[in-house]
């Protein structure tokens, strides 16, 4: 090799080397400092490209599930609603036919309805107050029913069906003006509870299914985020084991690198040393 004091050619492939061992050795730590191999575009652009999608539909899940998360509550609310109704026209039905003994006196047919009608009163109560965030699907202020997010383009929708249990409805026949005053007037009563029960019991029928089909449906959708951000994973997480095995590798690498640069620099030194034993 020839000597010079102007160019150094071992000297600059060391600083090369070095420089190389510098740059990977950023790397590595970047790694260990995000967790990520793919932090950004720059990394990877076509796997970063790959990830935001998936990013972007998780996020847009998210929006799903929250709107699935409140449809359970509204059904929710409605199915313990309708069920408190249900229960009440049971206990009505009950007074109402001890109310069509013809041999009870003025006083205790009084007496019946008065609690009959307080009952009356208590399933309007109930329905005002079964709402959540806003909805209720059990006094009639919605009609056909609620959609809600079903995937994450917004595409596609989930209905959870309103069940109208006004009194005097199509559902609960039995009318504001019930009245158990006469042997007549409990008999109709009767009449119209009994068809009011198997209609309720119907309409929280197909309460509970709807119900159901939305807690089914949140259920997959908080699988299908789980799946997305494990693939996410998959594709940008760094292997912190390996990456901190790497770092120690190229951490000594570059301690030999700074030795041999350090070599290369001497090497000048020779040519004062010919001189010198000239």
């Amino acid at each position: 090799m020839t000597l010079s004091i102007h160019t150094n050619a071992a000297a600059m492939v060391a600083l090369q080397n070095l420089n190389k061992t510098s740059n990977e050795l950023s790397d590595v730590q970047t790694k260990l400092n995000t967790g990520l191999k793919v932090g950004g575009a720059k990394d990877n652009a076509a796997v970063y490209a790959v990830a935001q999608g998936m990013r972007s539909d998780i996020r847009a899940l998210s929006a799903v599930q929250s709107s699935l998360d409140r449809s359970v509550s509204i059904a929710d609310v409605a199915l313990a609603a309708g069920e408190s109704i249900s229960d009440l026209l049971v206990e009505m039905r009950e007074k109402a036919t001890a109310a069509m003994d013809p041999s009870i006196d003025t006083f205790s047919r009084q007496a019946y309805d008065a609690d009959f009608k307080a009952l009356i009163d208590q399933i309007s109560v109930i329905l005002q107050n079964a709402e959540f965030d806003g909805a209720n699907i059990l006094n009639g202020s919605i009609t056909g029913g609620i959609a809600f997010l079903a995937d994450a383009d917004a595409s596609r929708s989930i209905t959870l069906r309103s069940q109208d249990l006004s009194l005097g409805g199509s559902i609960i026949t039995l009318a504001t003006t019930a009245s158990l005053g006469t042997v007549t007037l409990a008999t109709a009563a009767v009449s119209a509870i009994q068809t009011s029960l198997d209609n309720v019991n119907q309409a929280l029928a197909n309460l509970g299914s709807d119900a159901k089909k939305m807690e089914a449906h949140r259920g997959f959708v908080g699988k299908l985020m789980d799946s997305l951000t494990v693939g996410v994973g998959n594709l940008v997480d760094a292997d912190l084991a390996k990456e901190s095995a790497r770092l120690q590798a190229l951490q000594v690498k570059q301690q030999l690198g700074v030795q041999s640069l350090s070599i290369a620099n001497s090497q000048p030194q020779i040519i004062l040393n010919l001189l010198q034993g000239g």
